[in-house]
């Protein structure tokens, strides 16, 4: 199984909360490395990816995360990832920002896509309640969405499935 390296950037700190309780979930037998993107050009030297990003710029079309991340979008578009494994996670908030949950989680996706990825951890939107998201793409979540503002009690078991499903998708 490849090892992920999770790449993560925040305005509060929750994202970066995130990534962290989520390693050990991926690799219990190693410990994963957990770092704050500062360039993208260190994608390349990871054997996957697993790439952490809150949504601040709410119904915005670009730099949606309000996060370092933004300025990274075209570097990534022309990265060379030829089938790297990348996952991607967004925060967000379902109940005051309902009509763009998670939005950000499609930019990364589609820079990724673009430069080659394969990109693993889609998950079912059924088990979520917000009116609108860009991050649904092919009826299903390109990420795991997580919400630590407004439902912060199902964030743990939501981790542990996803963390089960890249296991499975990484081997």
């Amino acid at each position: 199984m490849p090892v992920p390296t999770i790449y993560f950037a925040t305005s509060t700190g929750k994202t970066e909360d995130v990534a962290n309780r989520l390693a050990p979930l991926v690799r219990a037998a190693a410990v994963l490395d957990v770092a704050d993107i500062a360039d993208a050009s260190a994608f390349l030297d990871s054997e996957a990816l697993i790439c952490c990003t809150p949504t601040w710029n709410t119904g915005a079309d670009e730099s949606r995360s309000g996060t370092a991340w933004d300025s990274h979008i075209v570097a990534i578009q022309a990265l060379q990832l030829n089938g790297k494994p990348v996952a991607i996670l967004g925060l967000g908030d379902s109940s005051s920002y309902s009509d763009y949950f998670c939005d950000a989680m499609e930019e990364l996706y589609r820079a990724f896509e673009h430069a080659g990825a394969k990109l693993i951890g889609e998950v079912d939107i059924s088990d979520y309640s917000y009116n609108d998201s860009k991050s649904v793409v092919g009826g299903r979540f390109c990420g795991l969405a997580i919400d630590e503002d407004s439902e912060p009690d199902l964030t743990d078991a939501r981790l542990s499935r996803w963390a089960e499903m890249l296991r499975r998708e990484l081997a």
